[in-house]
């Protein structure tokens, strides 16, 4: 293998180095953020342990076709090292920045979208239901109004009527037989 080769590995395992590091702080941001249970910060933990196994082993194949040699841990180890040293509290400090961009951008939407489309349902609601109360006013306005013009014609036969049911049901036979039946149900 010849020095050129060995170059372009130790700058290709150096960016790997960095990647990771990238990587890390973003999901350490993240998972700090949003409070993640613990059984998903587990999983989490071993999906960013094999994403970095597969870009060190695709960077290593991409530089020289897999072989696994010593300044391949070393040029890992100087890309985290260089990545936290120079460009770790600004990579957390960005992504912190772009998490509280994104809610207000999500908190953003969500007002318009419910001034554009909340509110003027919520505007038609109230006037249909406006609408709803008045046409019942008006239907036991109306209502009333028949009640009181026709009551000379209802209230005559109920006037008539009463006392012949009153009579009815105070007559002997009838007193009888309730007597009977309120006898026959003590037994």
């Amino acid at each position: 293998m010849n020095p050129a080769v060995q170059w372009v590995t130790l700058f290709y395992m150096i960016m790997a180095g960095l990647a990771m590091g990238l990587a890390y702080d973003s999901y350490r941001v993240l998972s700090l953020k949003f409070n993640f249970p613990k059984w998903l910060n587990a999983m989490l933990d071993l999906l960013y342990w094999l994403w970095a196994a597969l870009l060190v082993f695709r960077m290593l194949y991409a530089g020289n076709q897999g072989q696994l040699r010593f300044y391949v841990f070393l040029g890992l180890f100087l890309g985290v090292w260089i990545y936290f040293l120079i460009f770790s509290v600004t990579v957390r400090r960005f992504v912190l920045r772009l998490i509280q961009s994104v809610q207000y951008m999500c908190r953003l939407l969500w007002r318009l979208v419910e001034i554009l489309i909340g509110t003027p349902l919520l505007w038609l609601w109230r006037f249909i239901l406006g609408l709803l109360k008045l046409l019942g006013r008006i239907l036991r306005f109306i209502f009333k109004l028949l009640l009181r013009l026709t009551k000379p014609i209802w209230v005559l036969p109920v006037r008539w009527i009463s006392p012949q049911l009153s009579r009815l049901t105070h007559s002997a036979w009838i007193v009888r037989i309730t007597e009977w039946i309120t006898k026959w149900r003590k037994r």
